[in-house]
């Protein structure tokens, strides 16, 4: 992301859109959040919510110093499209559901600073993903907000998915190499990946081709006899024969 604005401005009304720094440290890293990304928008399409990926998340009106990039974050509530950076006050929504695609080098930072920060923000699921297993050894771990109690002032505090299911997006979670695989859970479909949905889309378009010629065919077929039939009954009634009920 290059920086869109002087970065000499008071930080008092004034949120950055970039801060100049690279979106993702490797291809494995950057192929994932835009894979996350993807899939999640094709599936919330048509709701009130949005999908948005390593744009600044603030979080304190005032101070633009208070952000962080989350690496894909899921927003219901909220007009659907894209934003230059997100702004709590602003859209009246915390994120609900937060993606960080995590490596050896940023291991302390996402499961201790950003995990305590989204804590007390109430993100309600946040999710590591290590692509290349460097620190995870089953490359995913996902973590829900819960309370001590039913007491109404219960300190909330997150908890492991030991199932990877995200009751937010109504998903099951599953690795897939250096990928991760979403699943309706309703129906058990799997959501599919740009490559996927073009050559399924690809395979459909030839069923439905084959389709046709095979419906061309049989059309054929049938106005040959029915050329045929009549060839037949007026060779009949040319030798006085009249058979109405042929």
């Amino acid at each position: 992301m290059s920086a869109i604005a002087p970065v000499s401005q008071s930080s008092i009304g004034y949120y950055p859109s970039s801060d100049g720094k690279p979106v993702a440290e490797t291809y494995d890293h950057l192929y994932a959040i835009l894979m996350i990304l993807e899939v999640l928008r094709q599936f919330l399409q048509g709701q009130q919510a949005t999908v948005l990926a390593n744009q600044f998340l603030y979080y304190a009106e005032g101070n633009s110093k208070l952000r962080v990039a989350p690496d894909v974050m899921v927003i219901f509530g909220v007009e659907p499209g894209g934003r230059d950076n997100y702004k709590i006050w602003e859209e009246g929504q915390v994120p609900k559901v937060i993606f960080e695609i995590t490596s050896k080098s940023t291991q302390n930072e996402d499961l201790e600073h950003k995990k305590i920060l989204y804590e007390q923000l109430e993100v309600q699921e946040y999710w590591l993903f290590d692509p290349k297993g460097e620190w995870i050894t089953d490359q995913l771990v996902g973590y829900q907000l819960i309370d001590d109690s039913l007491q109404a002032d219960a300190i909330r505090h997150y908890s492991p998915i030991e199932d990877l299911q995200s009751k937010a997006l109504n998903l099951q979670l599953q690795i897939e190499g250096k990928l991760i695989g979403f699943y309706r859970l309703d129906t058990g479909e799997k959501l599919l990946l740009p490559a996927e949905l073009a050559q399924a889309l690809q395979v459909q378009t030839m069923a439905r081709s084959e389709a046709e010629q095979r419906a061309a065919v049989a059309e054929q077929q049938l106005t040959q006899e029915r050329q045929l039939r009549a060839e037949l009954l007026q060779q009949l009634r040319d030798r006085g024969i009249d058979i109405h009920d042929l």
